[in-house]
């Protein structure tokens, strides 16, 4: 269905209904920090001065002691709970009314909420008032007087409409409150104003939009949508567990799970059965042998009675998995020959059963039933007030603080205690209850042990096991308390009323079911709380990984004999290595029946790699001879995958379950043939020939981790470090550096002292020391783009964010991890984190032709370093490529474009012949294609893998200008020079710097002297700031003669992406633009926010900014950025205003206007220069230094106001 106006309403309406809730609230005495206290005069309860009537204060006193009864610590995050409870009491209470007014499901025929005949007008219900009294309960001569008075409207309709919430109560008392329930004070004021808060639910959902049940679901998801934001990444607090796991399961999918579980499981022994025709998304299984088609008959049932048909979904959510059971079990008992109105009680009372952790959701399970089943039953509501239908939902319920033995006293099930008050059925007994025989004994035992499981119910929720031994016991232990609801003892009748729900949800889960079917919750271990996370590693160890694991393990324990599991999860329990023993379990003692294998983007409301899903169906036995069918939807969207299962594409069912043990770890890899399967058990793998490792765990990466830019060039205090990085194949991603002085001596230090209970065994922590400073290869564990492995030179350290190896023969390995049998081995893991036990999942077979195998590779090692090396944020730069190619600008640039696609071209050539030597020594010519696609060569220089989308080369064209300009500031600063390639400057305190200059290191284009470039927004402000150096760096480089030509195709290319055009602008002016606006942006864009040409700049209006070389600075830059360029230019201002004030003596109209204009603007800049003078002279007399070994990070923060974005930079804003 179209959910684009639920999505944009609930968000929207969570906030309003909470803020009407909390106003409301308030209006009683109930505030964010305090409740005042309510008394009693009489039958008057008075509240700040304020009469309400007795009821309604004693009603008060029942929402205080709600929240007061809240588990958590402080009375704020009490208050707060129970704003959001009640708001999405009365969001669900008003959304239910919205679907039975428009399904004309009232009884009296009205509208409660909207008109039918005009969408603004007044509830239809309010011009029948009196035609409704009688049946809502009400008194009808105060409903006529108030319709009669015109100006009661407000009141009367308050009191219509909780009167028809009294009224659904005996229907859905899991909804609707009962006559005098304290919720009613807190529904929103203002309900019949042109404000009220129904006028989003009528008017911004169109009614067409109600039409399915599912509408409830959607709504559920949306209103919770933000809460959900606020806490996901986050542990998990219990009370926020609902809100982090909901995911509404799109109706094609719930569709699949239950056609191929209920409706199979009915096929199976009904072959003929005509609901197979009415079932799109069922999957026909595959051909099986003679000895399966045995097993398989031996197992099914010769008959099945419709109603002994049992299934559970153990996280309900708004119930859209049991509407979907209801669909089918209908057409099965149709064909069974039932009468239709006869089947929805049967459905709701022997068939379908859920539970869930959010009371909330349970509301909507037990709505959305109800609603399904009066489609077909117009009785329903009647046989639910008269007890002959009770569904079978629950939110399961906390015994947090619950005394068995006050309980046990208060029940009086032998009648020999005394009657009397209930007392606190919650506090601590010290009475001593007698031995019990027989039958008591069981009953007293019992409510011990559900006491004791159901104590964190509400973090726990379905995964608590009730064993179904004691299924008898708690059978009868409910009767005898249905029993006690009928005495006369109200101590009895209370502790009864209390610990009915706890015996019907432990009933639900000592059940066993033909099927269980469920989207279970979604929790990583990182967010489950302590408690959470204790229970999961004691009680489910092959699943304590994630939450969706733990309840598709758990389900099986629900299941009868030959029941089946059906469920759709996270696919990272498929592949992972976490996951190893689970998948094991399941393939040796359960039997794969079908999956949709969905991957990213099946849950349309999710976008991203991240998510990404599989739907399944396994049978509670063992077949390993099975087949089972497979679809694999992993590409497309929503939509596309929707339409392939329907039209059953992309089916894989050659396979038979035990075949998927030859691969190393047991991955669901039901997309390989058997000849592959074989390479595996054939031959060894690379685990064989290296220990796969993870590298350096620094433990603090602000104190120990570095780009290499930011410190000296000359210490030998850090070391390269290979950090994981982008997709990349063959050599490059190393950009950072590691303090390694003295063999690591700081790190060790900080990791002893920081973990204490390692006892002094760093190595835990500094993992793999001795491969270190070893040649080998590696990839970045994070692989969202792709699986690239690259060499990792013995200069380098690497990162426990890679995954290395250090085999024997590193470049024939290199070469055949990289091949494109790579692509079908990362299939076996299509997560996005390669773990280095993945690498035994990789054959090894050698290449007949070693020696011109390592050739190929060395080869794409060069192409790739090349590449890696022509940007200057390579520590092995030399020159821009784009200098001295041509007389002209744009033809260097037209060679460069030539140079980059010949590159390009001349690694797939290379990599294509990899590929089929790497084919043909596996045997797979018939499996894969040698050929590359160009969008796969990652090279920077390679238009199409760099830019994906683009269809032009007008981004590469500018990105690579904004990179010569990036190169001309470093000439201009000395960093790099036309004389010398490579990193000439880079030391630090400006030390050294003259001794170059001696040299004549920069005698071709010669060095800023200060390392200070001004950006001037204006020619006439400096002589020699970084425009006018650029037009001479032009000039230098390409020649005098072709000079504007060059200024002008640099001015045009700037405009193709970093800056817009702007009409009537000279060449230099755009230049001048690109420096004052957009270079420095661009520039902590190229150097990952750790900038070494630093901004200061005056502030909003420009008045002076300029770049200074972080290598450069020393104590005496502030001083001379003061004395040569600061206070020079404060003479300038006050110049260029007296000529301005002059000329504004004889202008008149637009020339008038213009220069007050520029008087107003210069008077700007004059105080803003002032201002920053002041400041700078503060920061110049303090003779700052800088340590480099801080890092820019910390050092960019100790200027104060003077440098621009100091927050993105340093993580705090300026002081």
């Amino acid at each position: 269905m179209n959910t684009k106006n639920l999505k944009a309403y609930a968000p929207t309406a969570r906030s309003q209904f909470m803020e009407a809730v909390a106003k409301r609230a308030a209006h009683f005495g109930i505030y964010e920090d305090e409740i005042v206290p309510v008394s009693f005069q009489g039958s008057t309860a008075i509240i700040e001065g304020n009469a309400f009537t007795k009821q309604q204060g004693e009603q008060r006193k029942r929402l205080e002691k709600r929240i007061e009864e809240k588990p958590l610590a402080t009375y704020k995050e009490r208050f707060d709970l129970f704003v959001r409870e009640m708001a999405y009491t009365w969001f669900n209470r008003l959304a239910a009314l919205r679907y039975m007014e428009l399904h004309d499901y009232f009884e009296h025929g009205f509208r409660v909420l909207s008109n039918p005949s005009n969408q603004d007008g007044l509830p239809e219900i309010l011009d029948h008032a009196a035609d409704v009294a009688d049946m809502l309960g009400l008194d009808k001569a105060q409903i006529i007087e108030w319709q009669l008075s015109g100006d009661k409207q407000e009141v009367l309709y308050r009191e219509l409409l909780l009167g028809q919430c009294h009224h659904l109560h005996s229907v859905m008392p899991f909804l609707f409150e009962a006559i005098d329930d304290a919720t009613e004070l807190l529904l929103p004021d203002n309900l019949t104003k042109t404000d009220s808060i129904l006028k989003g639910l009528v008017n911004d959902i169109p009614e067409e939009d109600w039409e399915q049940i599912e509408v409830i679901g959607w709504l559920y998801q949306f209103y919770i949508s933000e809460h959900k934001d606020a806490v996901i990444g986050k542990v998990v607090k219990s009370e926020d567990i609902p809100a982090a796991t909901q995911l509404f399961t799109p109706n094609w999918i719930v569709k699949y799970l239950v056609q191929n579980s209920i409706g199979r499981q009915w096929l199976a022994t009904y072959p003929d059965s005509s609901i197979k025709a009415k079932m799109e998304y069922y999957i026909e299984p595959a051909e099986q042998t003679d000895e399966v088609n045995a097993q398989l008959a031996a197992i099914t049932p010769s008959r099945i009675d419709p109603e002994s048909i049992k299934a559970l979904d153990p996280a309900c959510g708004s119930g859209h998995i049991l509407v979907e059971m209801y669909e089918v079990l209908r057409e099965i008992y149709l064909e069974r020959g039932y009468r239709l109105r006869e089947i929805p009680e049967l459905i709701l009372t022997k068939n379908i059963y859920g539970l869930d952790i959010d009371d909330r959701a349970a509301q909507l399970t037990g709505f959305a039933l109800l609603m399904k089943a009066r489609e077909d039953d117009r009785r329903i509501f009647q046989r639910v007030q008269d007890g002959s239908v009770k569904l079978n939902v629950y939110a399961l319920q906390s015994t947090e603080g619950w005394d068995s033995a006050s309980l046990w006293q208060a029940l009086n099930l032998d009648g020999k205690a005394k009657q009397g008050s209930s007392g606190d059925l919650f506090a601590e007994s010290t009475n001593v209850i007698p031995a019990h025989a027989g039958i008591y004994a069981e009953y007293y035992d019992l409510l011990k042990y559900l006491i004791m499981s159901f104590e964190q119910a509400k973090t726990l929720g379905s995964l608590i096991q009730i064993d179904h031994q004691y299924l008898p016991t708690l059978e009868k232990f409910k009767d005898e308390l249905l029993e006690k609801l009928q005495g006369t003892d109200p101590t009895a009748i209370a502790a009864a009323i209390q610990l009915l729900p706890v015996i019907e949800q432990a009933t639900v889960l000592a059940e066993k079911y033909s099927a269980v079917i469920a989207n279970s919750p979604y929790m990583g271990s990182k967010g489950m709380n302590s408690l959470l996370k204790k229970f999961a590693k004691e009680n489910f160890p092959y699943s304590k990984s994630d939450l969706f694991a733990l309840f598709m393990e758990r389900a099986f324990f629900w299941l009868s004999k030959f029941g089946v599991n059906a469920q759709v999860n996270m696919q990272s329990w498929m592949f992972l290595s976490s996951y190893e023993k689970l998948r094991s379990n399941i393939l040796s003692t359960k039997t794969f029946i079908t999956m949709a294998h969905l991957g990213a983007r099946a849950f349309g409301q999710i976008s991203g790699e991240v998510v990404q899903t599989t739907a399944w169906v396994i049978g509670n036995y063992h077949l390993g001879s099975f087949q089972p069918v497979f679809f694999r939807l992993i590409s497309g969207n929503e939509k596309e995958k929707q339409i392939s299962l329907k039209s059953k594409r992309f089916r894989h069912s050659h396979t038979a379950q035990q075949s998927f043990s030859k691969i190393p770890g047991s991955p669901i890899a039901y997309w390989f043939n058997d000849s592959f399967r074989e390479l595996f058990s054939s031959n060894k793998s690379v685990l064989d020939f290296s220990k796969g490792s993870t590298g350096l765990q620094t433990s603090n990466s602000e104190k120990f981790l570095r780009y290499w830019w930011e410190v000296s060039a000359i210490s030998n205090k850090w070391f390269r470090y290979a950090k994981g990085g982008e997709f990349r194949k063959w050599y490059g991603n190393v950009e950072h550096v590691v303090n390694w002085f003295n063999n690591g001596a700081e790190i060790k230090e900080y990791v002893v002292n920081k973990y204490p209970y390692l006892n002094g065994n760093y190595a835990l922590v500094v993992k793999n020391e001795n491969t270190y400073f070893e040649e080998g290869l590696l990839t970045s564990r994070i692989t969202s783009g792709g699986l690239g492995f690259r060499i990792k030179k013995a200069t380098e350290l690497y990162a426990d964010a890679c995954t290395a190896a250090f085999p024997k023969d590193t470049k024939i390995f290199l070469g055949l991890l990289n091949s494109k049998l790579s692509g079908l081995i990362q299939q076996l893991n299509p997560t996005i984190n390669f773990q280095a036990s993945d690498l035994q999942k990789f054959p090894i077979i050698y290449p007949e032709n070693s020696n011109e195998f390592i050739k190929l590779v060395d080869e794409a090692i060069s192409v790739s370093k090349r590449d890696w090396d022509d940007f200057e944020t390579s520590r092995d730069f030399v020159e821009s490529p784009i200098i001295k190619s041509d007389r002209l600008i744009n033809a260097s640039f037209d060679n460069y474009l030539d140079y980059c696609k010949n590159e390009s071209e001349t690694l797939r050539g290379i990599e294509e012949d990899i590929n089929k030597t790497v084919i043909e020594s596996y045997g797979l010519v018939d499996v894969l294609e040698h050929t590359t696609p160009i969008n796969e060569i990652t090279l920077a220089k390679n238009i199409i893998f760099r830019y994906p989308n683009s269809e032009s080369d007008s981004r590469l064209i500018s990105d690579t200008l904004t990179e010569l300009i990036s190169y001309f500031v470093g000439c201009s600063m000395g960093r790099f020079s036309l004389d010398i390639g490579g990193l000439v400057y880079a030391h630090g305190g400006n030390e050294g710097f003259r001794q170059l200059l001696a040299k004549a290191a920069y005698k071709t284009f010669p060095a800023d002297e200060d390392g200070i470039i001004p950006l001037a927004s204006e020619e006439w402000l400096f002589e020699d700031d970084a425009t006018i150096r650029l037009r001479g760096f032009v000039k230098t480089v390409w020649g005098e003669d072709s000079l504007q030509e060059n200024l002008d195709f640099v001015a045009e290319s700037l405009c193709l992406d970093s800056i817009k055009p702007k009409k009537g602008e000279s060449s230099m002016e755009t230049i001048r633009r690109y420096f004052s606006t957009q270079f420095f942006a661009d520039h902590c864009k190229m150097y990952k926010k750790r900038p070494i040409y630093w901004l200061f700049s005056s502030g909003k209006e420009k008045a002076f900014e300029c770049l200074v070389y972080l290598h450069r600075y020393n104590e005496a830059t502030l001083s001379r950025m003061r004395t040569e360029y600061v206070t020079p230019l404060m003479g300038k201002y006050d110049h260029q205003l007296s000529r301005k004030m002059e000329e504004v003596v004889e202008a008149t109209g637009t020339e008038l206007r213009r220069i007050e204009k520029e008087i107003k603007d210069l008077e700007k800049k004059q105080a803003e220069l002032r201002k920053f003078d002041e400041e700078l002279k503060h920061y110049a007399e303090m003779r700052i230094s800088l340590d480099l070994d801080d890092g820019v990070k910390a050092n960019y923060g100790k200027f104060g106001n003077l440098l621009a974005n100091v927050k993105a930079i340093h993580g705090k804003a300026a002081k």
